[in-house]
């Protein structure tokens, strides 16, 4: 890589390994969809690693990368201009729940419900949402992430926090 050490360039991969997992589970909430967001991640690790020359050691690289992901969802979003909705649902979400059938039931029916809102928020609130709810990162990091003003992140989250509890209770 040019302008990288071998040293920092071996760190910044272990690293990226490492965020493997954060990165996956924020692709699929921006996407739904297992394979898009398996394709998302692999597109944001590509575009690291060929630009990683453009990352500052001492800054998270997490919000590096969750930014990198997040810009590449809204280039293809853009380009495709059609949105699918497929809401798979994902058995490991659902392992926390009882063995009860009644209550594993209900936790499918709740766990659609909030995905399929989830999926018709507009792409900057389904992100908030995910960056600050799912991630837990704070105002002020998805703000720097997402490259807006911590008050837009105040209100965007909002907004969007109201529309999904309106849209899953039935009242939209």
């Amino acid at each position: 890589m040019r302008g990288v050490d071998r040293g920092a360039e071996q760190e910044f991969r272990k690293e990226l390994v490492a965020l493997l997992p954060r990165l996956r589970r924020f692709a699929w909430s921006l996407t739904s969809d297992r394979t898009e967001a398996d394709d998302l991640v692999q597109a944001a690790c590509e575009r690291a690693l060929s630009h990683m020359h453009q990352w500052k050691p001492g800054t998270r690289l997490d919000s590096w990368m969750f930014r990198i992901l997040y810009n590449l969802m809204i280039d293809e979003t853009r380009r495709s201009r059609k949105k699918k909705v497929h809401m798979p649902l994902d058995e490991e979400l659902l392992a926390t729940a009882q063995s009860d059938g009644t209550r594993r039931m209900e936790a499918k029916v709740q766990l659609k419900q909030v995905l399929e809102a989830m999926m018709k928020l507009n792409p900057q609130e389904r992100a908030l949402l995910s960056l600050v709810c799912i991630e837990g990162m704070s105002y002020k990091e998805a703000a720097d992430t997402l490259g807006i003003p911590i008050g837009t992140v105040m209100s965007r989250l909002a907004r969007a926090r109201k529309k999904l509890y309106q849209m899953v209770k039935g009242k939209k």
